[in-house]
């Protein structure tokens, strides 16, 4: 029998809806292996599967160009990290230039690298950075409409918008710029320092993107952007990480390691560490003998041999100072020919209620 034909319940099922003035559609091929109601209306069973709505999956495109490498935990992660550290720049850049500088985080995404150097603008400041121990490359990428009057600051005079200038940086410009890329480096390496310890080396600088190649065109990195404002002026400055090179690391961004501000109870060993640490400190040690209030004409008119009188009985303990908090009590006497202290007691702080 071909695969056409119709099996014996398909054709009693079609006599039926004939007798009855109904015309059914031929079965497709497919349909044949689902079971039909031997008894009952034949013609209702048909016409409520015929009625019935369809299942449909949501199909979702997947692009094989940029493929979803990183997840979402982890973004979100490297956007946590990379907020607090665009406020922390910002605050470094303005002490650096003595003006107030605004850093503000705009979007983490990951694309392709050669998306990433086709949207950049010629010439530019591209830095090549290796994050020791991490292998391979990160690029670090200065706007011009930024980084001039960035230099234009540092030289003295007032930056605006209109000091772009499209040509690639001076011997002079280029060593201006590496303290801005130092500022940039060390607060990097600050906020990353609870996920891993790096230690950023800046290789070299470049002026067309297109000319360095630090991993196929192909290959998914994570764009980091950030717009800095500074009066007037405003330009971008975009951090590239490629994820080959975070790829061993990222179970210490899924588990919240990057998480800096969690409190934690102290114990014995970090005290004993805080108390080697500070142990060599000087501080400065007061004895007040008493405290009086005079008039202003007084003072002026106070002159040597004057006595000041106070409330404070001559035999009272004296108050000790330690860096201007009240610590203890004691006597006052000499020793060896000098004069001293002895402590007697040390300020219990009342209890809070």
């Amino acid at each position: 029998m071909s695969d056409d034909s119709l099996s014996r319940n398909e054709v009693e099922e079609l006599l039926r809806s004939m007798d009855s003035g109904e015309s059914k559609p031929k079965p497709e091929p497919a349909a044949k292996a689902e079971s039909k109601p031997a008894s009952g209306n034949a013609a209702g069973g048909g016409a409520k599967s015929a009625n019935k709505p369809a299942v449909r999956q949501r199909v979702v495109a997947y692009d094989f160009k940029r493929p979803e490498r990183v997840g979402k935990e982890q973004m979100r992660a490297l956007q946590s990290l990379h907020e607090g550290f665009a406020r922390n720049f910002g605050a470094s850049l303005s002490a650096l230039l003595r003006t107030i500088v605004e850093s503000k985080l705009i979007s983490v995404d990951q694309l392709t690298y050669s998306e990433f150097v086709y949207s950049l603008e010629i010439p530019t400041c591209f830095n090549l950075l290796r994050p020791k121990p991490l292998e391979g490359n990160w690029i670090l990428d200065i706007s011009p409409s930024i980084l001039y009057p960035i230099i234009d600051r540092m030289l003295g005079g007032s930056p605006t918008s209109d000091s772009t200038l499209k040509r690639p940086l001076s011997e002079i410009e280029l060593r201006l710029t590496s303290r801005t890329t130092n500022a940039f480096l060390r607060e990097l390496a600050t906020a990353w320092g609870n996920t891993i310890e790096l230690d950023f080396e800046l290789e070299r600088v470049e002026s067309n993107p297109q000319l360095v190649q630090i991993v196929p065109p192909n290959e998914v990195v994570v764009l980091v952007s950030f717009e800095i404002m500074m009066g007037k002026a405003r330009g971008m400055i975009n951090l590239c990480i490629p994820f080959n090179t975070i790829e061993r690391i990222g179970s210490k961004l899924t588990n919240n390691s990057w998480i800096g501000y969690a409190s934690s109870k102290s114990n014995d060993s970090t005290q004993t560490q805080i108390q080697s640490l500070i142990a060599e400190s000087q501080v400065e040690l007061v004895v007040n003998l008493a405290r009086s209030t005079i008039r202003a004409v007084d003072l002026i008119n106070l002159q040597v041999g004057d006595i000041v009188t106070t409330e404070k009985d001559v035999h009272a303990p004296l108050d000790v100072e330690v860096a201007g908090v009240g610590k203890f009590t004691g006597k006052p006497g000499a020793y060896k020919g000098n004069k001293a202290i002895e402590v007697a007691d040390m300020v219990r702080k009342e209890s809070l209620p």
